[in-house]
């Protein structure tokens, strides 16, 4: 079920609000036959606006809604009174929602704080009433602005999921096991490959009442950074995470080469993830007796930091969460 509402790309038509016309009218009242201009502008039309809620894990309430229409804005009316705006629409999104131009795949925003409100597309400005045409010369102007037509275009909303840690790994490699064994989260784990289809966010305890998020991304194969596998569908999300855990079993026939694999898919998909801290965990760390261990030193890479552990055995684990702790506050 989880997986059929996680939802990290829509594709949605914004119509925003037409502004209200300006008003061409004269002041007029028992006492005054001739006023001069008093007309007040038309109102806005409504904006099709972005809110970021970090309540929300996807984008599944925009997935069925493909047209957004905002309010028109009303005319202005007589005494100078600005006419009512148009309803603006709302649309909350999970934070990590970045908006993007259909027609160019033009970045266009992104929300990272709850709470924030950006404007996708702004509604059509209202029209200026006769009242502000008045000068010296022209002191009874007969005309006043149309409002200005809202837009339509299509918009592109894709979740980048934002986390502490993201788990980076092949199919089967125990990620998933992990996240269960640290968090409260519950991914489906099963003996076969890509038992994770989208990625699963859990809060890992740490000392002195501390915690952070750690994001299991589903497992790359080779030529994923292609669209090969899933593709790009989960290495977009690696690129939001603060730090990288990179777990290898220890049952791997050769650790170092599976890493050097994963780091590759990366660098050619994007070239900035390896500017990430890093940290190689060993998994399944039971399965391997430290005699073992030593004949294993030779196959680890250089330049990156390991520790071994056991998500079935929980052997390791506050090691492994004291590195990743260190790994996230270094300077």
């Amino acid at each position: 079920m989880a997986n059929e509402n996680f939802v990290d790309y829509v594709k949605i038509c914004c119509r925003t609000g037409k502004g209200g016309a300006g008003s061409m009218h004269f002041h007029r009242d028992r006492l005054t036959t001739k006023g001069g201009p008093d007309g007040g502008d038309g109102g806005r039309g409504g904006h099709i606006i972005l809110r970021g809620n970090k309540q929300m894990w996807t984008l599944l309430p925009l997935k069925y809604k493909k047209h957004v229409i905002a309010g028109n804005g009303s005319n202005g009316g007589s005494a100078h009174k600005t006419g009512a705006n148009g309803e603006d629409i709302v649309l909350e999104v999970p934070l990590g929602t970045i908006a993007k131009d259909d027609e160019t795949n033009e970045i266009l925003c992104e929300i990272v704080e709850d709470g924030e409100e950006i404007i996708l597309v702004a509604g059509g400005r209202g029209g200026l009433g006769n009242s502000n045409f008045k000068s010296s010369t022209h002191q009874t102007p007969r005309f006043a602005q149309p409002g200005e037509d809202g837009k339509m275009e299509w918009k592109i909303l894709e979740l980048k999921v934002l986390a502490d840690v993201g788990l980076v790994g092949f199919p089967n490699a125990g990620k998933s096991t992990l996240l269960s064994s640290i968090t409260a989260a519950k991914p489906k784990i099963g003996a076969y490959p890509f038992t994770t289809l989208v990625p699963n966010l859990g809060i890992v305890s740490y000392r002195d009442n501390q915690s952070f998020i750690m994001a299991d991304i589903p497992g790359i194969i080779e030529n994923a950074h292609q669209g090969k596998g899933l593709g790009i569908r989960f290495l977009k999300h690696i690129e939001r995470n603060a730090a990288l855990l990179f777990v290898v079993p220890a049952d791997t026939e050769n650790i170092g080469n599976e890493y050097k694999t994963l780091l590759r898919e990366l660098e050619l998909y994007n070239p900035e993830l390896l500017d990430k801290p890093r940290l190689l965990g060993i998994s399944k760390e039971d399965l391997v007796d430290e005699e073992l261990k030593e004949m294993l030193e030779t196959d680890l890479p250089e330049h990156i930091d390991h520790v071994y552990f056991s998500a079935v055995s929980q052997k390791g684990l506050q090691t492994l969460k004291d590195k990743l702790w260190q790994l996230m506050n270094q300077e």
